[in-house]
């Protein structure tokens, strides 16, 4: 097995109080992985120290065999517009910038050409069903638009990892299902790894295997467990 991304006990604490308590793992290639337990446990955290949104107080990240937490600011985020995408819970699309232009925007930071951009944009919006939306802004959009919107705009550089945090957690439940569908059938198509953090049992029933927190640190009692493949009609 081939294992994309280690944590080797990671720490990191916000002043006196601390959010992670030396974790360890492993995340294989190509597999689903949902990060679970109750508000406060410190998942968020964990998701951004492995995506390198934060750095760790110690302990070590790394990506295929190469470090994350030592490299610089300008280095992590150019790791997040190639090699991993990002999609949080409210989507944080530009208010201003079309569907389109959003969805195009890592392409555009990364060098892509203006028309090539846009192309791969609006293959993307209609691969996760939301094409006509295209040229309309966020504050014309409902909120399951904005958050296929978001899922496209994590995608459209075909990422080898993509971190979501909540992402069903400001839908309603249908919507949050058809958002969910889209992101298993495009990572199972692309052989993408993604790393789910969630407190719902049923988002972390489309993950491959599901590992929890609590108050920092990993519950050896739910330690990667295996979840029923197919269970969602994958």
């Amino acid at each position: 097995m081939t294992h994309i991304l280690q944590a080797r006990a990671v720490v990191r604490s916000y002043g006196a109080t601390p959010a992670l308590r030396g974790i360890t793992l492993d995340v294989a290639e190509g597999e689903i992985l949902a990060v679970t337990g109750p508000s406060g446990c410190g998942k968020s955290t964990l998701l951004h120290c492995l995506a390198g949104i934060m750095r760790p107080d110690s302990g070590e990240i790394t990506y295929l065999g190469t470090r994350v937490d030592t490299m610089s600011e300008a280095a992590r985020a150019r790791l997040r517009r190639t090699a991993f995408g990002v999609l949080f819970q409210f989507g944080q699309l530009v208010a201003e910038l079309t569907a389109a232009q959003n969805v195009a925007l890592p392409l555009l930071l990364a060098g892509t050409g203006r028309r090539e951009a846009r192309t791969a944009a609006l293959t993307w919006l209609e691969r996760v069903g939301v094409a006509e939306v295209a040229d309309s802004r966020p504050g014309e959009m409902s909120g399951g638009q904005q958050q296929r919107c978001a899922l496209a705009r994590a995608l459209v550089t075909e990422p080898r990892l993509v971190f979501a945090d909540e992402p069903t957690g400001a839908l309603d439940t249908l919507t949050g299902e058809q958002v969910l569908r889209q992101l298993v059938r495009v990572a199972h198509e692309q052989h993408t790894t993604v790393v789910l953090v969630t407190h719902e049992a049923r988002v972390a029933g489309y993950a491959d295997r599901e590992i929890v927190l609590r108050d920092g640190v990993l519950d050896e009692s739910g330690l990667g467990i295996a979840l029923p493949s197919g269970r969602h009609g994958r």
